[in-house]
Formats: C-alpha cells, structure tokens, sequence
C-alpha cells in the first residue's frame, strides 16, 4: 500500500475544501481510498494475529465518509479531509469498543481505542459500575510500563464524583468519566512511509488490547439504541 497517495490526495482536499474541487478529482480520491483499505486489510490480518474477533472484517465496512455535517457548525466546509476507521468484532459501531485509525495531514494523525461515545448513558453506567467493583485490574492495566509509556486515559469527565459512587473511591477520578479513551498521535512522517506506519499501529494495537478487553467485559450487556 501507498500512504503518501494517502496523504496527498488529503492534503490537496484540505486546501480546496469545496464540492466541485471533490468531484473534479474524484479519481484521486478512489485510488486515495484504494491504499487506504490495502492498509486496513493488512492491519485486520495483523491485529487478528493476537485479537482473532476482527479478523471477519471487509475493510469497506469499517471506514467512516468524508462528508461533514455542518448543520450546527460554524465551519461549513463540507469535506473532513481525513480517512477514518474503526476495527472491532462488530465493524465501525462504536460498541464494543476496538481499534480506530485517523489519517489527517498537518501531523493531526492517531491511532486510538476504547469508548469515544459520551452520549450513551448505559454505556457510561455499565463501566463505571465495571471500574467501581474492578478497581484493581483497571489499575493494572493502564499502570502496565508499556501502557504508561504511550498512553493516558482520556474522555471527557464530571468535576464531582457522580451520584451512587463513593467519592473517596481508589479510582474515584476515572469515574467522573463519561467515556474512557486512548490517542496516540502521528507526525505525517510516521504516516508516508507505509511500513513504519504498520509496525507502530500493530505493535500500540496490541498494548491497548486489555484496555479494550476490559471496556468490553463491562459492555458485554449494551445494546445500541435503536434508531
């Protein structure tokens, strides 16, 4: 696969972010968006290696459009100049949670894993009731030395302590937390040379994998809300 195709192609978007500069190059984007899942299915064959419950994946069935909504933005561009995954034993949904990719250029690239999704109020109950009775394995995961090194639980968090939990609990910080998240950022450097890209997204896929182990056993139970 071609990375810096990738990179290009996003690069040219995000300087003429219009309609009619897009369909005007349509092709540019289909060869774009050809190295993009050459990537994806090479990384759902490596990932399947050590997490056999992705491997069922088409790379079309994980990648998220380039289109925006702008309806309550006051960025009307129409366009997010970024290709977009999300690989887990269910595709793209955002439950269970899994392994998410951004390549966007301007260094603004990551890989990343866990729940995203804040507005799911079950989701949030169901790990924070994981975290409160799982404590301790919570803390062995993410103060393992190769988690420590590359990553810091991130999303976005209450200042108190929620209603239904002790506020002296060991882990009381993470369960102000309405999702629980991992990023990993790029330089677009680690992104055009396609093979350093693969080992670095393998080998971080793999240290996050017990975090992701750990959500999904608090998640087992969810249910997406239906549309």
């Amino acid at each position: 696969m071609n990375t810096q195709v990738i990179i290009d192609y996003l690069s040219s978007l995000s300087m003429n972010n219009n309609r009619e500069w897009y369909h005007a190059n349509k092709d540019d984007y289909k060869r774009a968006n050809d190295e993009f899942e050459k990537l994806l299915q090479t990384l759902i064959l490596e990932i399947g290696k050590f997490d056999s419950s992705i491997i069922h994946n088409s790379p079309k069935d994980l990648t998220f459009k380039l289109v925006r909504d702008t309806r309550f933005s006051h960025d009307k561009s129409p366009y997010n100049p970024a290709f977009r995954a999300h690989i887990s034993s269910k595709g793209k949904l955002p439950v269970p949670v899994g392994y998410y990719l951004m390549i966007k250029p301007g260094n603004q690239s990551f890989l990343g894993g866990g729940l995203f999704a804040d507005m799911f109020k079950d989701a949030t109950t169901m790990v924070r009731d994981y975290i409160a009775k799982s404590g301790e394995e919570w803390e062995k995961i993410i103060h393992e030395p190769d988690f420590e090194k590359h990553f810091t639980v991130q999303g976005t968090a209450l200042k108190k302590v929620p209603a239904g939990y002790e506020k002296e609990h060991p882990q009381a910080d993470h369960l102000k937390f309405k999702s629980w998240y991992l990023e990993y950022p790029l330089r677009d450097e680690d992104v055009i040379d396609a093979g350093v890209f693969l080992a670095k997204a393998v080998e971080l896929f793999r240290i996050m994998k017990p975090f992701n182990d750990y959500l999904n056993k608090a998640l087992v139970d969810f249910k997406m809300p239906a549309r």
